[in-house]
């Protein structure tokens, strides 16, 4: 999608930090980090949403939670824990209309959030 920022960042177009990537997904670190570690991972192909990618391509939506796990081992916060948000529509704070979980760890992570 060309108006997309992520589909931006998979094309190469705006630089990002990568954490992991294979031929489905890419995971790159957050410009506003909310923990120590803040990791997005996200379809290359344009979803605008988690139930969207659910609705298409269950077995994608499970690649992306996969790379999600896979991101919390190399950054070391697997063994003491991490949390996978997906926010779904502005209501939730959606703020980029393609689909997308946040790895977050690295300190403790109160419940509930803000």
């Amino acid at each position: 999608m060309a108006d997309c920022l992520f589909c931006s960042i998979v094309a190469g177009d705006i630089p990002a930090t990568t954490v992991l990537e294979t031929d489905r997904i890419l995971a790159f670190r957050d410009i506003d980090p909310q923990a120590p570690t803040h990791v997005l991972v996200i379809p290359k192909d344009h979803y605008p949403d988690a139930a969207a990618l659910a609705a298409a391509d269950a077995a994608l939506l499970g690649e992306v939670f996969t790379g999600a796990y896979r991101v919390a081992a190399v950054e070391g916060i697997g063994e003491t824990g991490y949390r996978v948000v997906f926010n779904t529509g502005a209501d939730a704070g959606q703020a980029v209309p393609h689909v997308h979980g946040h790895v977050l760890g690295g300190r403790s992570l109160d419940w509930p959030p803000g």
